[in-house]
């Protein structure tokens, strides 16, 4: 089956009623569990994306926590699965800002993993990939956004 495109979708949707609409989101939302959590996002979240943030950094801190360091393979796993999870919560969001206090989050929470961060060079690449991944981020914001987060992108650097 081929997918409809956005446009075909969106003139579509402007032909229902708003009962329609919510039964076509609980729908959505029953079918796959990225579906649900990003309407949690939009209808409970969005309005504070500085609480958001928090929410966030809670749940990379809580699952860096969780890891079980008996063995290296799963432990590269499971931080290659954190990140999975952390891009897709700044995919929900789609701000610049966000995507770069949570990467750098997460950036600091995978350097401070001892002793698996110096032993490892794949998670050394990982940690490069994303650091050039903030950096991005940080050119697409506001000028006085980009000094503040550099530094803390630079310090992150310097350590280590």
């Amino acid at each position: 089956m081929k997918a409809s495109t956005i446009k075909q979708l969106k003139d579509e949707l402007s032909h229902k009623s708003d009962q329609e609409l919510k039964d076509l989101c609980l729908q959505l939302a029953r079918f796959k569990v990225e579906n649900k959590e990003l309407l949690t996002y939009l209808l409970f979240e969005a309005h504070d994306e500085d609480q958001y943030i928090v929410n966030c950094k809670n749940f990379i801190d809580t699952q860096f926590a969780e890891i079980d360091t008996k063995n290296a393979y799963y432990v590269r796993k499971k931080i290659r699965k954190i990140l999975t999870s952390s891009k897709k919560l700044i995919r929900f969001s789609k701000k610049k800002d966000t995507e770069a206090e949570i990467l750098l989050h997460f950036c600091k929470n995978l350097k401070n993993y001892n002793p698996y961060f110096k032993r490892s060079n794949r998670l050394q690449n990982i940690f490069q990939t994303q650091i050039k991944m903030v950096s991005n981020a940080i050119l697409k914001l506001h000028e006085d956004l980009q000094y503040d987060y550099q530094q803390e992108l630079d310090n992150l650097r310097d350590n280590g």
